[in-house]
């Protein structure tokens, strides 16, 4: 290793640190939705399944206000600068969040959804930083998509112990009370402190982001690219589909999914869990082959995969169950029965693992001095995450309990992926000077 990449490696650790705080904030308002939901339910307060979604849509539509002016920031003011403002925000959007925890009624739920949607701005800004850095300290290319899967990987580790603590700490949702979820809250809050205090006194290379930059306006951008119109596309439907696979999947099986007398919950919240693992596995995997497998080869194959077993979760009968070891609460660790549907779902985490770090690179290949301003508007587009759950949800209220119903959302996605992977990523627009 030379020395120039040497002293890259802080910069480096620092991004994959940060990468996990935004799944941890992330991952943090769908359970919070739900334990509002049924916490709201004991003052006899309804809140239907498109509603108690609406924290996770506040989250992620914030990245379409902040997505811009975040890529602006970071090409004005640099990484450190950037990072730094986007610890501050989260530390605000989860102790806004926090404070929800001591109200009552629906202005207990209205603070929780304003928390959501502050902390969707801190979410945007740190992925403004991270995704480019990366790829960038990479070199681009494979190496580059190869760092990106590696803050992946540590993102879906975070991910993945949101999702369990939550079943560990509200054991049974239908008695939920939010001050259960304090503890992940002061958890949160913690990390944002911590996360401060290593970026304040961690040397960041400015020269890789904050290029130097002619004063004449281009007539040309990022959206003068017909690849990565697509592939911002591409990236709304992505987050969506990510974050709708689990979403509904853990309501399915709190709701009747499963066929057990008690510790429906925390099962529920285990086998939602395994599939953030997954993407954890999926992750590494990624990172592993990464420098050895195109982009494109990796997302074509995903893609695919994720398509037939999504299908083969909507037309499988659930009365089909296989054996999953799980988290049952009170009684413990043990293998519980689970609807063969939700094991189809639950490996679909190894598929949507590494589609963000494809996209990604196959979006801003050739995109030359367009590329910071580009990941501003694929910050924007992560809105999906928030915008195709909400969809999935009104599917599943709509058709009176069609959770399984509701992956047609999904598929149609997934066909898209996989239509960007094989054609649409291809840069036509070679012509246009990027230097």
């Amino acid at each position: 290793m030379s020395q120039k990449q040497n002293s890259n490696v802080p910069a480096i650790i620092v991004c994959i640190l940060l990468f996990g705080m935004v799944s941890f904030v992330t991952n943090l308002a769908s359970p919070m939705g739900e334990v509002l939901k049924y916490y709201l339910a004991g003052q006899e307060i309804t809140i239907p399944n498109w509603m108690a979604t609406l924290g996770v849509l506040c989250n992620f539509i914030a990245y379409a206000v902040m997505g811009i002016p975040a890529g602006n920031l970071l090409q004005k003011k640099g990484y450190k600068f950037t990072a730094l403002a986007a610890v501050l925000v989260g530390f605000t959007g989860v102790g806004i969040q926090t404070i929800a925890g001591v109200l009552t009624g629906m202005t207990a739920f209205t603070v929780y959804l304003l928390g959501a949607f502050v902390g969707g701005f801190s979410m945007c800004m740190l992925n403004i930083v991270v995704n480019p850095m990366l790829n960038k300290l990479g070199g681009g290319g494979n190496r580059g998509n190869q760092l990106v899967q590696v803050g992946g990987s540590f993102n879906s580790l975070m991910g993945t112990a949101v999702i369990f603590l939550t079943g560990v700490f509200v054991p049974e949702i239908a008695k939920a009370h939010i001050s259960q979820v304090f503890p992940l809250m002061y958890l949160a809050l913690a990390i944002f402190a911590a996360a401060f205090v290593v970026i304040l006194f961690t040397k960041i290379p400015e020269n890789l982001a904050v290029e130097a930059k002619s004063e004449e306006k281009s007539e040309y951008g990022p959206m003068s690219f017909r690849h990565f119109v697509l592939g911002a596309v591409a990236i709304f439907i992505y987050v969506g589909v990510e974050v709708g696979i689990p979403n509904v999947l853990q309501k399915w099986l709190q709701n009747g999914g499963l066929n057990v007398e008690s510790g429906a919950e925390a099962i529920a919240g285990t086998v939602t869990a395994t599939y953030w693992l997954l993407m954890l596995v999926g992750r590494l995997a990624g990172a592993a082959l990464g420098a050895k497998v195109s982009a494109k080869n990796m997302l074509v194959a995903v893609s695919g995969v994720g398509l037939a077993l999504v299908l083969g979760a909507i037309f499988l009968s659930p009365e089909n169950v296989v054996n999953l070891p799980v988290f049952k609460g009170t009684a413990g660790f043990g293998m519980a029965e689970v609807p063969v549907n939700a094991a189809l779902l639950v490996l679909c985490g190894l598929c949507t693992s590494v589609m963000w770090g494809g996209i990604f690179n196959l979006a801003v290949e050739g995109l030359g001095k367009y590329t910071e301003k580009g990941a501003g508007i694929f910050m924007a587009m992560v809105c999906g995450g928030g915008i195709l759950p909400f969809l999935q949800n009104a599917v599943v209220d709509w058709t009176g309990g069609g959770y399984l119903t509701s992956y047609w959302v999904i598929v149609a996605g997934l066909a898209y992926m996989l239509y960007y992977a094989l054609a649409g990523c291809k840069n036509v627009n070679k012509d246009i000077k990027v230097d």
